[in-house]
This record gives C-alpha cells, structure tokens and sequence, in this order.
C-alpha cells in the first residue's frame, strides 16, 4: 500500500507578480511538496480564508507568506483581521516583504505574525531563503493536526 502525502497549502498574498513568480521558483528549487495559492491582496486572503464566492471550496492553508505593501488591504491591516478571528487565528502567518524598517517588524509580531523575512534582493539569496523557510515550516516545526497536511 502506497502512502499519499498531502501536499502543503501556502497561501501567498503578493502583488508583484516578479516576487511571485521567485517564491514559486524558490519553492520548487528547494523541492517543497505544496501548493502555492498566489492572491493580490489581503482582501482577497481574507475571502480565499473565509471561503468566500469565488473560493468556496479554497483548502485551509498550512502558512501564509504576506507582503505588507499591497493594495486594497495591506498585510497589517490583513493581520490584524485574521489573528482577531478566532478560526484563523491559528495559522501561521510569515511576513516576506521589502521593508527593512523597525517599526513595520515590530507592528507583524504586535498584530501576531509567526516570523519576519526581508526579502533579498539576489536571486539566490532569495531561493536560499525560501528554503530554510520551507525547512525550518515543513521539517523542524510541529503544527496543530489541522495545519498539517
């Protein structure tokens, strides 16, 4: 009998389709069973979460990777809603994003975030990062059985 593993979900909230396209490269260079779930900005996370019309039947995610600069609504704003309600609550949440500035980290853990990345701007830097992510989320950490795949 074969054992199926079940892929991770990552949902990914980025509005700059170059940096999307490095996480997914990054995730599949370093050889992580998943799936990625790419959205432009907090409000759609927020509906892809609360399976919302078009995403009825969107998987609950294992990790969320947020950028903080994003349109409509931003990763802090995005944060703060999801860490608010008490069935999201739970999901960890990394913010990957440009901003070197203190007071950006210190508002993601204040609101909740799980870790803080600042993403680099060498493209093997990049996927090298993206691995220990990847490592450190899907190898070394223990996740509530409903974050598990």
């Amino acid at each position: 009998m074969t054992l199926e593993i079940k892929p991770f979900e990552i949902l990914l909230l980025e509005d700059e389709p170059a940096d999307a396209h490095l996480v997914r490269l990054s995730l599949s260079e370093a050889r992580v069973h998943c799936r990625l779930h790419h959205l432009l900005d907090g409000r759609e996370g927020l509906d892809f979460l609360q399976r919302k019309p078009p995403y009825e039947t969107a998987p609950r995610p294992n990790l969320i990777l947020l950028d903080l600069n994003m349109p409509r609504m931003n990763g802090d704003e995005f944060l703060a809603a999801i860490k608010a309600d008490e069935a999201l609550c739970d999901i960890p949440v990394v913010v990957l994003t440009t901003s070197e500035v203190e007071r950006d980290v210190l508002a993601s853990f204040k609101h909740g975030a799980s870790g803080y990345i600042t993403k680099p701007v060498d493209i093997e830097q990049f996927v090298g990062a993206i691995a220990q992510l990847s490592d450190y989320w899907f190898v070394l950490t223990r996740l509530p059985r409903e974050n598990k795949p």
